[in-house]
């Protein structure tokens, strides 16, 4: 099969096109004909070398496909690995651990979701690996909703036109919630509000923590989702209101910072945080149904879209992380296995 393999580690240009044997789905897992695979942060990380598949993924980077079920491993169909009735020729979208740039890849059932109706499998493969990270985080790790404020409880997203920050948007507005995010220009930031964040924050022209206080009648937000760590920590403790949640997910900023603990202890501050590629089958099974009953009718009834920046044919996935690189871009890098040579 056609697949697109990390020949040493570098810029985007190290990307390249080559020939891999099929993969063969394991007990519990599927076989997925990809029309569509996602561009994810983290495999610019790997195609650095900074971000080691976990042992036994495939090498290929590759984190969310599209497709159709083609093939099946021992009990792939039993009811307690397939919660949703999965069954051969089924279109579905699909959480990996690796091994989505390529033709075909493989996948626990439990990670496999029916892909919503109505999107293309080009939609349907932006949604898996930010609505997992999204869901885990915000609202399992940082409990948005079911905090100090209850319902009424708001969230700051630092990052809001990143692929990740456009679903979080989207996903915590659906469900109620005050949303505020930053971005580092006057674009982006309209881009922001357009999806239902209440107020986007350029954070190169004004200070997020100014902003959020005065928007909350000085009492903060419940819940921040950083993207960045690093100095952005501390000033992020200013900005939670009392019993509020910080959700470390990606150290853009850098992984040490420093921190008055006397303000977590007296105002009962959490920083908390995950990877979710690390994490065990059963976990993202359990996020799969989640969203499954929670999310997916408010995509098929679309009240969440998905926000596709560009899509790439394939083989062109060096251009894909240059635009990723790039940072300008709002919402999901694509790549299209129908497009590739």
């Amino acid at each position: 099969m056609k697949a697109i393999e990390i020949t040493e580690f570098g810029a985007p240009d190290v990307l390249k096109p080559g020939e891999r044997p099929m993969p063969a789905p394991k007990a519990g897992e599927v076989l997925i004909k990809v029309a569509a695979s996602g561009v994810n942060r983290p495999d610019v990380f790997q195609r650095k070398g900074g971000y080691a598949p976990p042992p036994g993924a495939s090498d290929l980077p590759g984190l969310e496909v599209a497709g159709e079920i083609v093939d099946a491993g021992e009990d792939a169909f039993d009811p307690k690995h397939n919660p949703f009735g999965l069954k051969k020729g089924d279109r579905v979208c699909a959480l990996l651990a690796g091994g989505g740039y390529a033709e075909y890849a493989v996948a626990p059932t439990e990670q496999c979701l029916p892909a919503p109706k109505g999107l293309t499998d080009i939609e349907a493969a932006s949604l898996p690996e930010t609505f997992f990270t999204v869901w885990s985080n915000v609202f399992e790790r940082a409990h948005l909703g079911s905090g100090e404020n209850g319902a009424e409880e708001t969230l700051l997203i630092q990052g809001g036109s990143s692929g990740i920050g456009v679903t979080a948007i989207q996903i915590a507005k659906a469900l109620g919630h005050r949303v505020f995010v930053t971005a580092g220009t006057d674009e982006k930031c309209r881009a922001c509000e357009a999806l239902g964040a209440e107020r986007a924050i350029n954070y190169k022209t004004e200070d997020f923590v100014e902003v959020v206080k005065s928007l909350t009648n000085d009492r903060g937000v419940d819940v921040i989702l950083d993207m960045v760590a690093g100095d952005y920590l501390p000033r992020e403790l200013k900005a939670l209101a009392d019993g509020g949640r910080v959700c470390v997910i990606a150290l853009l900023g850098g992984a040490k910072a420093e921190i008055n603990l006397n303000d977590v202890l007296r105002r009962r501050l959490v920083i908390t945080g995950s990877t979710l590629r690390p994490r065990p089958v059963a976990f993202k099974g359990k996020i799969a149904a989640q969203l499954k009953e929670r999310v997916w009718p408010e995509i098929e009834a679309g009240r969440i879209k998905p926000v596709i920046h560009q899509v790439f044919p394939a083989d062109q996935a060096a251009a894909a992380h240059e635009l990723m690189e790039g940072s300008t871009h709002v919402g999901k890098i694509m790549l299209d296995w129908t497009q590739s040579a």
